[in-house]
């Protein structure tokens, strides 16, 4: 076990290990340490902690102190002069003609070194223009060429999603995105719908695909002969995250669709299967083929029964028949049955005009009321205006 402390040299950099050469350091606290380039300015992502001899490489560069007021008047001042050095390589890249575009300026913590980020098609001459930047800076020049995702990094910006860019906020390295990810997960290959602002495949995608690599090895290709519990069927469409499929039975309608789980589906080949299969069935020998012949589905209610005749009756839970003009009689051992001549059979027409009656009791109270009364009174009936208004219709 070895001691370590983290440090960040910008908000969105990553976190490099240091030595902490016996100093207690607290997060968030900004310390000075020993780098390749010579003294930095950085503040603590992670304080004092152990790990593991073999994750780190060793030797690690120590901290050399924690920022005082001075360092942090030195490393203010040096974000100034980054301002003016970004103005100024601007204004010689126009003049020079170079095809190349700056993106961000670097200012070393000790001040004898400036590092100038840029972006480039090609490559670029750009010899005449460190000379004139050492001239007029006098401290060491270095161009840095970058690519288009080191530059949204830097920049920031909002994506497709309307949050931050990745990059720019948690990740710390990329990680290659192909468009095979974006084929396994079902998405569009429109290139401007899975391309990020910086034009290339977003990040994003690399987040998820495990997930459905696993979902990938459990559900049927489209166009797969499957087995399923109501038969056999095509596959027609895969959905991954609801873990399902939509089959077209194989039973003589184009039109029969189920949805099935993977679970459910036994693969039993693709387009070669199915055509073997349709050929065994019309010649009568899918056992002789290797198809295993699915039994219909039974019936909710049995059609082969025979139906009860009049005099046994019917079940309790179902209501008797009532043919037109016909009346039921209630069998009760509590009431008297009266004979068939105590009861008049309504004819047609005294059984439509009940009904009439019915309707016209039900319907009465809904009609509008007559402009004349029955009893010869005079309809008040108004003259000219509109509905509501003086002289207007009655409501």
């Amino acid at each position: 076990m070895i001691e370590i402390v983290g440090v960040r040299f910008n908000n969105r950099g990553k976190v490099y290990y240091f030595d902490p050469a016996g100093i207690i350091i607290s997060k968030s606290e900004d310390v000075i340490v020993e780098t390749a380039k010579g003294l930095e300015y950085g503040t603590c992502a992670r304080g004092n902690h152990q790990i593991e001899d073999t994750s780190i490489i060793l030797p690690l560069r120590p901290v050399i102190r924690i920022a005082t007021e001075e360092d942090h008047r030195s490393y203010l001042a040096g974000k100034a002069r980054e301002k003016e050095a970004f103005d100024y390589c601007i204004k010689k890249i126009a003049d020079f003609g170079l095809d190349m575009k700056l993106v961000s300026v670097e200012y070393g913590f000790e001040g004898n070194k400036i590092l100038f980020f840029f972006t480039s098609d090609g490559r670029v001459d750009f010899r005449e223009l460190v000379k004139d930047l050492a001239g007029q800076f006098k401290a060491r020049i270095e161009l840095r060429q970058i690519g288009v995702r080191d530059e949204a990094k830097m920049l920031g910006g909002l994506g497709v999603c309307g949050k931050g860019f990745c990059c720019s906020q948690f990740l710390t390295e990329f990680h290659p995105v192909s468009i095979k990810m974006a084929k396994t997960q079902g998405l569009s290959l429109n290139p401007t719908k899975i391309s990020g602002t910086c034009g290339r495949l977003m990040c994003c995608l690399k987040y998820e695909e495990h997930a459905y690599e696993d979902l990938v090895k459990k559900a049927p290709k489209i166009d797969a002969f499957v087995e399923t519990p109501s038969g056999k069927g095509t596959v027609i469409n895969v959905n991954l995250l609801r873990a399902n499929a939509k089959v077209r039975l194989e039973d003589g309608l184009d039109t029969t669709l189920k949805t099935f789980s993977f679970d459910e589906l036994d693969v039993l080949g693709g387009k070669g299967r199915r055509a073997e299969y349709i050929a065994a069935k019309a010649e009568g020998k899918l056992e002789e083929a290797g198809f295993k012949i699915t039994p219909p589905p039974e019936p909710k209610y049995n059609l082969d029964s025979p139906k009860p005749s009049p005099k046994e009756g019917r079940p309790h839970s179902a209501p008797p028949h009532r043919s037109f003009g016909q009346t039921a009689h209630k069998q009760d051992s509590h009431f008297p049955q009266k004979s068939q001549s105590d009861h008049k059979k309504p004819t047609h027409h005294a059984h439509a005009e009940r009904v009439m009656r019915d309707v016209d009791k039900t319907l009465k109270p809904n009609r509008p009321q007559p402009l004349e009364t029955v009893q010869g009174k005079k309809s008040k009936r108004r003259r000219g205006g509109g509905r509501g208004g003086p002289g207007g219709r009655p409501k």
